[in-house]
């Protein structure tokens, strides 16, 4: 019987992974998608199950399970990466949505460098800085979880070395465009080393963009609270 609950929660993370696969972003059950439902004091998290692939991943497959990871209602288990999502929502209160995917770009420059430079107006806007990297932890643990949300601190998105990206955003919709970005800068990146040089943004544009984004997290964590949403 179809989960009449957070329907259309489960529709938009639904067409988010569908997205995300038909971008190349992920690959067969590679890759995972969350975001927290917000009630009243509490909040719970919907996620990706286990081994879906988010091609054909359906509104009555998503689990949702509480802060320590158990699923609160459905019987299937939750995404083998739930620790790392689970972590950054601990973290960061501002956070409502958690994207992880496979990207090619993104992945390599998790392999040959540790942090992709901000060389692009937007990712300074949107992303806060360069993308770091965390360093290697084995998929699914809780050291995988505390490197990368070491890594993203006062930033929108973190490489996982030798894994993929983890993107964040106040809304889902955020997540998703950061995932973007962040494989788009990482191909401009290595186009631009191929050619023989990666120009930093001019420091005064840098210095404006980055006020810019401290602004909109000031003002996102100022309203970090579990506000009533509930369906």
């Amino acid at each position: 019987m179809p989960n009449s609950r957070w329907v259309k929660e489960r529709e938009a993370l639904c067409q988010s992974c569908h997205r995300l696969a038909k971008a190349g972003l992920v690959l067969g059950s590679s890759g995972n998608v969350s975001m927290r439902l917000r009630q009243s004091n509490k909040y719970t998290v919907l996620i990706t199950p286990m081994g879906a692939e988010l091609e054909t991943v359906s509104n009555d497959d998503l689990v949702i399970i509480d802060e320590n990871g158990e699923p609160v209602e459905e019987e299937r288990p939750p995404s083998s990466e739930s620790a790392l999502h689970l972590e950054v929502y601990r973290r960061r209160p501002e956070i409502n949505a958690v994207v992880h995917t496979h990207p090619v770009f993104a992945t390599a420059a998790s392999i040959a460098i540790e942090e992709l430079p901000p060389i692009i107006d937007e990712v300074i806007i949107k992303i806060g800085g360069g993308i770091r990297r965390a360093e290697y932890a084995f998929p699914g643990t809780e050291e995988l979880a505390q490197r990368a949300s070491e890594a993203l601190e006062n930033r929108m998105a973190a490489m996982l070395a030798h894994h993929g990206l983890l993107s964040v955003g106040l809304d889902l919709k955020e997540a998703l465009e950061v995932t973007f970005l962040a494989e788009r800068l990482a191909q401009i990146f290595l186009y631009t080393s191929i050619l023989g040089r990666s120009r930093a943004l001019p420091e005064q544009a840098a210095r404006i963009e980055e006020e810019l984004f401290r602004m909109k997290m000031m003002e996102a964590r100022a309203k970090g609270g579990l506000d009533g949403n509930s369906p």
